[in-house]
């Protein structure tokens, strides 16, 4: 379990596919304190650590991981927000995130408003909602939705997010990772259900 509180961003230093499986190898300022089997975030997408170096770490990403996140588009020198698991018994600052991305979203527009910067993110699987001041992480941050629309939101980002993490680096037309609300998730699956659609 995440909190979408961004702790460093990393960078991809090798990309080797092996089958239909993609191996990233990654730098980042804690990789001294990672160890093989554990979790980590990036961009909000859950992977596993199966090796450590000395200045670098590998994780490798499964076919229908790459269909529903945008790990695919990653290059080398990538620059990629990177979460360790939350501790128990510690703050939960941001909000309840599974690192289970639930679909991609496209960068409509990114407006300068003054220091502070404003998103709006479209995407096009429209099981999923937002409420306005509900939460929503985007590339694993957790952030509060300023505008909901049908298939579409907005956020605010504040200085301090914008530069310590790889939004600084997004712009218009890039293609975001997404995890819904899962206390949202679970009040609209039991309305469907009592709406009488027990297929969904």
């Amino acid at each position: 379990m995440f909190t979408g509180i961004i702790e460093a961003v990393g960078t991809v230093q090798n990309i080797e596919k092996e089958g239909a499986n993609i191996h990233f190898t990654m730098n980042c300022p804690f990789v001294q304190e990672l160890k093989i089997d554990q979790s980590l975030a990036h961009n909000g997408c859950c992977l596993t650590v199966v090796d450590v170096s000395a200045e670098t770490y590998t994780v490798t990403a499964i076919d229908e991981t790459l269909e529903k996140t945008n790990l695919g588009t990653w290059q080398e020198g990538s620059v990629i927000n990177l979460e360790r698991c939350m501790q128990m018994g510690g703050r939960l600052d941001g909000h309840i995130v599974q690192g289970h991305v639930d679909t991609t979203g496209e960068i409509v527009s990114i407006e300068n408003r003054d220091g502070s910067f404003y998103i709006t993110i479209k995407y096009k699987n429209t099981d999923f909602v937002t409420v306005p001041q509900g939460s929503i992480t985007v590339n694993g941050i957790s952030l509060t939705v300023a505008d909901s629309q049908h298939g579409q939101f907005s956020v605010a980002i504040i200085p301090y997010t914008w530069e310590f993490t790889n939004m600084q680096h997004q712009k218009p037309g890039d293609i975001v990772n997404l995890e819904f609300d899962i206390i949202g998730k679970y009040v609209k699956k039991l309305m469907q259900q009592q709406n009488g659609d027990r297929n969904l």
